[in-house]
C-alpha cells in the first residue's frame, strides 16, 4: 500500500533511547509504507538524537528546544507536520500489523469523528488491557477517569468482549488518531497541564465542539506504561489530581462545578489521609499541593471557563457515566466495566 500523505505518526521523545531502538524498528516497519513517521524530541539529555539519527532514512526528526512536556512539546511539533491525520503515539508503544489503516477507514467514513483510539493491551502481561486507553475511555459524573476494560487499577483480562466500535469520552493520548484542523481549531493541548489528563481535557472540548470520540478496536497495540513518569510517583499523584480539577473547572457548567468540587474535596481529602495512613507522605502532600495550585489559579482560568462553556452549550456529551464510581468500585464491589449500570452512560 502506498504511503497515505495525509497520514503523520508523531512520536514526542524525551530521554526515551531505550524505547526507542526496541519500539521504533516495527513502527517503521509495520507504517512507513502508509504513513510518513515524524519524532519530536524534547531536549533529550540522553542519547535519543544518536539513536534516531540510525533511522534518519526512515523517519523525520524535529528537536525542540527544551522540554515543554507532553502538551507543549505536542503543540510546537505538531504546528510543523502537513498532515490531515496525526497519530500522537508515544514511544513506549508496540504496534502491530494494520494497525493505522482501520481507525483511518473509519474516521474517513465518519468526517464527525474528531479523534479515535485503538485497543490498548499491556505490553508487560499482553492478555491484560492496559491502564491509559483499554478499549474506550470513560469518565464519571465526578470527574474519575475510567477506562472500558480498566476500572481504577483493576485491569480486565482481553477476551474481546470489548470489540465493537463506539462512541467514548475521551482516547487515550498514548495513541490518539486526531483530525488536524479539529486539533488546531479547539487549541491544541492545554500547556498548562504539562502532562496526565491533558487528553481528556482535549477531547471534552472535542465533543462540545460538536466532535464525536471513538475507539476503533480492530486496530490493536501494547503499551508499557509509566515510560516518563513511573507509575508510582509523587509528581504523577500531583499532576493526576490538578489537572483533574482544572479540567473540571474549565469544562463544567457553573451550578454543577460547585456542587461536584464540594464533593471532590471531601473525596481527595479521603485519599490523602489513605496516603497519609499507608506511610505516603509525599503522595499525601501532592493531593495538598495539588489543590493548592487549583484554588490559587482559578481566576486565571476563569475567562477560558466562560468561553468553554458558550462553546458547549446544547451539545450531547457521550461517554459520561452518571453515577460515582468510588461507590460502585469500592462500595458495590463492580470491578469491572460490564458490571456497570450501561443504563446510566449518556
Amino acid at each position: 500500500m502506498p504511503q497515505d500523505p495525509r497520514v503523520a505518526i508523531v512520536i514526542l521523545n524525551w530521554n526515551g533511547q531505550e524505547f526507542l531502538r526496541k519500539f521504533l524498528p516495527e513502527v517503521i516497519r509495520t507504517s512507513v509504507s502508509t504513513a510518513k513517521i515524524i519524532i519530536a524530541d524534547n531536549a533529550s539529555t540522553d542519547e535519543s538524537i544518536t539513536v534516531l539519527k540510525t533511522f534518519e532514512d526512515a523517519v523525520s526528526i524535529i528537536q525542540l528546544d527544551q522540554n515543554y512536556g507532553f502538551t507543549g512539546g505536542y503543540n510546537r511539533a505538531l504546528k510543523q507536520v502537513d498532515a490531515d491525520y496525526y497519530i500522537l503515539l508515544n514511544s513506549d508503544v508496540a504496534v502491530t500489523e494494520n494497525w493505522i489503516q482501520p481507525v483511518i477507514r473509519y474516521m474517513d467514513q465518519h468526517p464527525e469523528v474528531a479523534a479515535a483510539q485503538p485497543k490498548i493491551r499491556s505490553y508487560i502481561d499482553q492478555e491484560l488491557l492496559e491502564h491509559a486507553g483499554a478499549a474506550g475511555g470513560y469518565i464519571d459524573y465526578l470527574g474519575y477517569p475510567f477506562c472500558r476494560g480498566r476500572i481504577f487499577n483493576s485491569l480486565e483480562t482481553d477476551t474481546d468482549q470489548y470489540n465493537d466500535i463506539r462512541d467514548v469520552f475521551w482516547a487515550t493520548g498514548a495513541c490518539m488518531f486526531i483530525r488536524a484542523k479539529d486539533f488546531h481549531e479547539v487549541g491544541g493541548l492545554d500547556e498548562e497541564f504539562f502532562a496526565h489528563m491533558e487528553e481528556i481535557d482535549l477531547c471534552w472540548r472535542l465533543q462540545q465542539s460538536g466532535k464525536r470520540i471513538c475507539v476503533i478496536p480492530e486496530s490493536k497495540v501494547y503499551h508499557v506504561g509509566g515510560g516518563t513518569l513511573p507509575k508510582h510517583s509523587p509528581r504523577k499523584t500531583y499532576y493526576n489530581f490538578r489537572n483533574n480539577l482544572m479540567m473540571l473547572h474549565k469544562n463544567l457548567p457553573l451550578a454543577r462545578l460547585v456542587y461536584v468540587i464540594t464533593l471532590r474535596i471531601i473525596l481527595d481529602l479521603i485519599a490523602g489521609l489513605k496516603f497519609m495512613f499507608d506511610g505516603d507522605f509525599a503522595d499525601m502532600w501532592a493531593v495538598i499541593r495539588a489543590h493548592g495550585y487549583f484554588y490559587g489559579s482559578m481566576l486565571r482560568r476563569r475567562k477560558i471557563r466562560k468561553q468553554q462553556q458558550l462553546i458547549g452549550k446544547g451539545k450531547t456529551i457521550h461517554g459520561i457515566y452518571h453515577k460515582s464510581l468510588v461507590k460502585e468500585y469500592y462500595i458495590s464491589g463492580n470491578k469491572k466495566f460490564s458490571q456497570l449500570d450501561q443504563q446510566s452512560f449518556s
